[in-house]
């Protein structure tokens, strides 16, 4: 007979009154404790048979390898993955591939796929053939980034091969660390890419807010990367990724401490398989050399060299990011006190010094900020996939042919009464404003004095750095021979919190039989009772408490950064000019692009009276579209239905009809008036072909409701460009009926 049978019944206890309720209470926490640590013992031994796996991963859906890194020529401990569909998802071929890349920072692979609501779950859904690049625990002796960044472009190369009807090329997605190594292969070979979205990447890691997420100041307050290097030392020449998971740890000590473990132990009944599901992703720790892992601390983190174009290739190759041509989206989140906004969109204000810069480039710079996502949110969460990420994927097109220049993303919720609905695909609409530097720089921007506090700090490092290899390195490699690494690295914490609470540990036998008997006589306590509001208002404390003790540490870290790199004398003592306005070189920008940039103008310039009926329809679109600076998935469908229409002109590709709005736009931005007066110039001589164009413009101009009053004048300008007898057209005016209808009944935009 189980132990429970000798509990006194429910009805019994209730007659009890507060005695009873304290009985509830004691014996609802005994077996939520029980449970609790069966959880534990399961969560030890799925960390023990992950780590047993040979290619371990925490992806949701079917990989099937495509190619194997280590067989290159240069080998890598990478691969590639097609993700098969699951049977219900219809991909369509015609469509560009997404290939998503996962971190290599310290956790194994897998994020991106890790649920039916995650980057590769609404990019399958949106119709998308997918890819997947991941890597194995251990990595290749003598590896680098740069064969890493080599290997990850054939893969792409073999993607393109394989989808020679797709419309675009690859949209690649890229996470965390995974997001500025795509950044640097963009610029190594921009050819590769169609679109590029990158996700909670600290592409600039200097920048920051004062008082607000201190991480930034780590590599200063440690003295520089020389620390790296000794922990690869002690792991014979190999870096163990659970440094890197417990530094995330120890930015929010509340959750790491207190939080994680007490929403399991007080969601005992439903919580477990989500717990579960995360800490086996959480728990395995990948290795990286010693090389990898020094490059990353010295070049971006502390060295802040990507943005300033200071990272050579193995050939003395610059990487500089104004090479890449794909559209750039950048999503962020101001709750995310691993990779802020200014770590993630500094990079733009270190290239560029305005809008017109990043057109004369060529490039068109996406952004969208979170107000309250964590850094795991950004690829973990289901919400966050089902919005951004979700809109990201229906919309990939309509950012791909944006014209050059800064944009924030926004999203708003449709409703039934949504003008245009019709038109939309999800539960959101995607718009797409027109942004400058300023607004960048509103997100959090260094001073100068801060930006020789951080250059002080890289050189403190080179210096450091180079003490210990001279002097200690030799003697911490002789002594460590690789069974003792080996041995360093069980012994990790991180690691022996899981190795402890297994099968592994006799002491843990008993609670697997005695969790089985307390699942079947389980007896939650009810939600009003007293007890157990006191218990959530202890946790309460106990969270206020460390957030405190965290908050006491980020202000003595970041008063104790700004005293010592701050300090005059220090920073003329390591070469830094302490009256320097501008510590931090930016990248440099060559005569050879004004040239190539004056060329392109008086090639555009030239070509303004050039063209036909679909020259003309673009340039009226983006004239009037101009005077709101904004574009959204409604007015971007309309076009690509009257694209459909094609009023027989040829079908474009979606690189032409992207061409053919890029080149339209700068037209106007060159020279507005000049573009404008041109436009009777490129339309057909026939009124009746005239006033069927004027016709579709009014339709895709009239999709988000009404005009604003500039946008309004453009059109009355447009409409006598265009010449037509009689009556002009009507009025713009709202749609009528029910909007949203076509889409309950499954309308698409084509």
């Amino acid at each position: 007979m189980r132990h429970s049978s000798y509990l006194p019944t429910a009805d019994f206890v209730a007659q009890l009154g507060p005695a009873g309720q304290a009985f509830d209470y004691a014996l609802d926490a005994a077996q939520r404790g029980v449970l609790f640590w069966d959880v534990m013992r399961k969560r030890g031994n799925r960390y023990r048979a992950h780590a047993d796996t040979a290619a371990p991963h925490v992806l949701s859906f079917t990989p099937e390898v495509v190619l194997d890194g280590r067989t290159l020529d240069k080998p890598v401990n990478y691969a590639l993955v097609r993700i098969i569909p699951p049977a219900e998802t219809k991909v369509d071929d015609a469509r560009r591939p997404f290939v998503v890349v996962d971190p290599r920072a310290g956790h194994g692979p897998g994020i991106g796929g890790f649920k039916a609501d995650s980057e590769i779950g609404v990019a399958l859904r949106a119709g998308h053939p997918c890819y997947f690049i991941g890597f194995l625990p251990q990595p290749v002796p003598g590896q680098t980034l740069e064969d890493i960044a080599r290997a990850e472009a054939i893969f792409l190369e073999k993607v393109i091969s394989l989808h020679p009807q797709a419309d675009s090329k690859p949209c690649v997605i890229g996470n965390c660390q995974a997001g500025w190594a795509v950044m640097m292969l963009a610029a190594m070979r921009p050819e590769l890419f169609g679109s590029i979205i990158i996700a909670g990447a600290p592409l600039s890691y200097w920048a920051g807010e004062r008082g607000k997420y201190p991480m930034r100041y780590t590599g200063g307050l440690l003295g520089g990367t020389w620390l790296t290097a000794l922990t690869s030392d002690l792991g014979h020449g190999v870096f163990d990724g659970a440094w890197l998971v417990q530094n995330f740890e120890n930015q929010n000590p509340a959750n790491t401490l207190w939080t994680k473990q007490y929403n399991l132990y007080s969601k005992i009944d439903t919580e477990a398989p989500r717990y579960l599901g995360f800490e086996e992703w959480w728990g395995g720790h990948v290795s990286l050399n010693a090389e990898e892992i020094q490059f990353i601390v010295d070049e971006l983190f502390v060295g802040n060299n990507l943005a300033a174009g200071r990272i050579e290739t193995s050939k003395g190759e610059a990487i500089d990011l104004r090479n890449i041509r794909a559209p750039i989206v950048v999503f962020c989140s101001k709750g995310d006190n691993i990779t802020p906004p200014a770590q993630a969109l500094g990079w733009i204000l270190d290239l560029y010094d305005d809008v017109n810069e990043i057109r004369s480039h060529g490039q068109t710079i996406v952004y969208t900020v979170h107000e309250t996502v964590g850094h795991l949110g950004i690829f973990v969460s289901a919400s966050v996939a089902r919005k951004e990420h979700s809109e990201f994927s229906s919309n990939i097109d309509l950012i791909d042919a944006l014209p050059p220049g800064l944009y924030e993303a926004t999203f708003e919720a449709g409703t039934d009464e949504t003008i245009g609905g019709d038109l939309v695909e999800g539960d959101w609409i995607m718009r797409c404003e027109a942004r400058t530097l300023d607004d960048i720089r509103a997100l959090g921007c260094n001073s100068p004095e801060d930006d020789r506090r951080f250059a002080t700090v890289a050189r403190v490092s080179e210096i450091n750095l180079s003490l210990y290899r001279s002097f200690v390195q030799p003697f911490v490699r002789a002594m460590m021979p690789e069974w003792a690494a080996d041995q360093l690295r069980e012994m990790h914490p991180l690691r022996l919190q899981y190795e402890l609470f297994s099968d592994v540990n006799p002491m843990m036998a008993p609670i697997a039989d005695l969790a089985v008997d307390i699942a079947d006589e389980r007896r939650p306590v009810a939600a009003d009772n007293p007890f157990l509001a006191l218990e959530q208002a202890f946790s309460r404390q106990i969270v206020a408490g460390l957030d405190a003790w965290r908050e006491g540490v980020e202000a003595l870290s970041e008063a104790t950064f700004l005293a010592v790199y701050g300090s005059p004398l220090l920073q003329s003592v390591v070469g830094i000019d302490p009256s320097d306005a501008r510590p931090h070189r930016r990248a440099s920008k060559t005569g050879l692009h004004r040239q190539v940039l004056k060329t392109k103008i008086d090639e555009l310039r030239a070509q303004i009276g050039s063209g036909g009926l679909r020259e003309g329809l673009a340039r009226s679109l983006l004239y009037v579209a101009m005077a709101s600076g904004a574009a959204d998935e409604r007015g971007f469908a309309a076009i690509r239905r009257m694209r459909s229409a094609e009023n027989g002109m040829p079908a474009m590709t979606l690189a032409e009809f992207k061409a053919l709005i890029r080149d339209q736009f700068l037209m106007l931005v060159i020279d507005e008036e000049a573009a404008v007066n041109a436009i009777p110039r490129l339309l057909p001589a026939e009124e009746g072909a005239r006033r069927e164009a004027l016709s579709s413009l009014q339709k895709v101009l009239s999709v988000r409701g009404p005009l604003s009053e500039e946008a309004d004048r453009r059109w009355q300008r447009i409409i006598e460009l265009f010449d037509l007898s009689g009556e002009p057209l009507a009025e713009l005016h709202h749609r009528q009926g029910n909007p949203r209808a076509s889409r309950r009944s499954g309308g698409r935009a084509s």
